[in-house]
């Protein structure tokens, strides 16, 4: 049976009614889970699927012992003809996200105890500490905070200011959860020891009430307390024997036997406002926590004894933690990419250059304007980003320079341009509903939308964009896509086959976003042009096509291939969304850390047996389909490997 779904096209704008599987958003959902990566996590609990676990108890040889409840915990009955008998003995649960109580943890135990277990039951895992380490990072504070913007211009240097009120701003209220091993310790200066923040003890009644923990400490070197990282651990048993922690290699007891996870990582909180602090000048770090989000406060003494209210959740009224997300941020404090942006503009503007800027949230139409356009126009088609880019505006001086036009692209008319033609198009591109790399291609779109409004010769920037391609073997990203086989003695090929099973849906099979300066990699192919788009021109109306071969040049494992975006703002300068420089003899890549970048993983590498070496070459056909704005990859393998994508 076929259904009808709905989906938002990131590249087109549009809204299209595709005829799906009926079981499409169960395989999408089983396909993507990563659920092999948590069983390779050697010192994780196992909480496997309910629709597999059944199969999977019983090819054990456990049904007469163990019975699945296909049951949220909160529903389940206790009595006679209840789903259990009496309560329980042992609570052993896997409730955790990166935060540790963000996927509702606190609220699940606090019901289990009131309804489903013996009041001195034991837990496992027995209990879980929160540690947090407080550190300057004028990196990972450029991921929450505008930076003031140099532009060297004609009339000496102008400087884009924040809105007092994005400064003040305490910032989105969700953690930002990263790879924090791939951040270099050049990145920040620690300015406390790693201090355990709170515990809590899961054999026992637990609370889910908003609370606050504090912990005195001395900063090591004076500086500026800007964020905060933070992790947790667990103890398995009652005398904290056996244990699971998260920390990072530097905090870590043994770091040669550091385990790789994707599913639990490291947190990075950001305080209100960054504070001064003074080496051996005694502060108060303080945890806060309601039933779901954590958050920090530096305080100069403890809470608990000035008898303060706890601070409230922080949450953005800035708007632009709304519009831009972390890494966004950073791209926007990137000097070097601004620099860059400026040199190219300064090739096409003329004194009087009409501009229109389409990027949403982009500082593109102050570029223009301090570099002498005549009028400058931006599009903000969402409510979010003409708020804050009026406030932009303002906080700089340009609310009468540069006018905001709040609709969409299509929408536009000579009215909104007072009756001007456009001579410069301007994008980034940028936009915040694209995941995979070919979703701004939207910019494609709006300049095939406005293309009555534009000035016979205008001129676009970027003028194009290519589309490129490489052949990499993951350091330990690979797992996510591996089967399990067994676990701990437990048999769990059906959990592998259904995944696998789940992988030849149509929707499973494209590629995943993924930030690569977060998983690293080695290059075996050289990176490949395989498609160009050329945004002089508007979209065509028939398929771009191209196929080719890529040539494997390095020894390893191919596990996959990385695409991403290089725009051309003029013949001379190019932005790469990618690889930033050419990867190093032994194949090791570095990508930009502001961008995802898209992997199809192989299949046949998904099995660790496979032996080094594999094919000479693989044959790819990549195509761009107008009407849908979709690229699809198919590749060719040898017999080594198996059909990807």
């Amino acid at each position: 049976m076929k259904v009808f779904c709905g989906r938002a096209n990131p590249t087109t704008g549009s809204v299209e009614w595709l005829e799906e599987d009926e079981h499409y958003d169960y395989h999408q959902e089983i396909a993507r889970s990563s659920y092999a990566d948590m069983l390779h996590d050697k010192d994780r609990v196992f909480k496997p699927m309910a629709d597999a676990a059944v199969k999977i108890v019983e090819k054990n040889g456990f049904s007469d012992k163990i019975k699945i409840i296909n049951k949220h915990s909160t529903e389940v009955t206790i009595g006679p003809d209840g789903d259990m008998p009496c309560r329980a003995n042992i609570l052993i649960t896997e409730l955790f996200d990166t935060e540790l109580i963000g996927e509702g943890a606190l609220p699940s135990y606090e019901h289990a105890h009131r309804h489903l277990v013996q009041k001195n039951c034991e837990a496992v895992p027995h209990r879980a500490t929160v540690y947090a380490q407080l550190v300057e990072s004028r990196r990972m504070w450029s991921w929450n905070k505008l930076f003031p913007i140099r532009v060297q211009t004609s009339l000496g240097e102008q400087v884009i200011v924040p809105p007092l009120e994005l400064e003040r701003c305490p910032g989105a209220p969700s953690v930002y959860d990263i790879q924090l091993n791939q951040v270099s310790p050049t990145d920040f200066t620690v300015l406390s020891n790693v201090l355990p923040m709170f515990s809590v003890d899961f054999s026992k009644q637990v609370s889910s009430s908003t609370a606050s923990h504090s912990r005195q400490f001395e900063p090591l070197a004076s500086g500026q307390a800007q964020v905060v990282l933070s992790w947790w651990d667990i103890e398995m048993d009652p005398e904290g024997k056996i244990k699971c922690t998260m920390a990072p290699f530097w905090a870590h007891s043994d770091p040669e036997e550091l385990q790789w996870r994707d599913h639990w990582m490291q947190c990075v909180y950001f305080l209100p406002e960054e504070e001064p602090v003074v080496q051996g000048s005694a502060l108060c770090l303080v945890a806060h926590h309601d039933d779901y989000c954590v958050w920090y406060s530096l305080q100069r003494t403890s809470p608990e004894k000035d008898g303060r209210a706890h601070p409230a959740r922080p949450v953005c009224d800035c708007q632009a933690h709304l519009l831009w997300n972390r890494p966004r941020f950073g791209e926007i404090n990137d000097q070097n990419r601004t620099d860059q942006y400026v040199q190219a503009l300064r090739t096409v503007l003329k004194p009087d250059s009409v501009c229109l800027c389409i990027s949403d949230g982009s500082l593109l139409s102050i570029l223009a304007h301090h570099l002498g356009a005549e009028q400058v126009f931006t599009i903000e088609n969402s409510a979010a980003s003409h708020r804050l880019m009026k406030k932009i505006f303002k906080a700089n001086h340009l609310e009468d320079k540069i006018n905001i036009i709040e609709k969409r692209p299509e929408l536009l008319t000579p009215a909104d341009l007072e009756g001007k033609k456009v001579s410069l198009l301007l994008g980034e591109p940028f936009f915040t509903t694209s995941l995979l790399p070919w979703h701004n291609l939207y910019f494609w779109y709006v300049r095939t939308a406005v293309d009555r409004h534009l000035a016979p010769g205008a001129v676009v920037m970027p003028q194009a964009a290519s589309l490129h391609m490489m052949v990499v073997e993951f350091r330990d990203l690979w797992r996510i896509r591996s089967p399990c086989g067994d676990c701990e003695g437990f048999n769990v090929h059906i959990m592998d086959d259904m995944i696998k099973h789940a992988l030849d849906f149509r929707e499973s099979k494209e590629a995943e976003p993924h930030p690569l300066w977060e998983y690293p990699c080695r290059s075996r192919s050289e990176p490949q042009q395989i498609l160009t788009f050329d945004f002089r021109q508007p979209v065509p109306l028939q398929p771009v096509c191209a196929e080719g071969a890529i040539e494997l040049k390095r020894p390893g494992r191919s596990h996959g291939a990385v695409l991403w975006m290089e725009y051309h703002l003029t013949p001379d300068s190019t932005v790469s969304t990618g690889l930033l420089k050419p990867a190093e003899d032994k194949g090791y890549c570095c990508w930009n850390p502001h961008c995802k970048q898209a992997v199809y993983f192989f299949n046949t590498t998904l099995d660790p047996r496979v032996p080094p070496g594999g094919p000479q070459t693989i044959t790819y056909t990549v195509e761009f389909h107008p009407h849908t704005g979709d690229v699809t990859v198919d590749f060719t393998l040898s017999d080594a490997l198996d059909r990807g994508c």
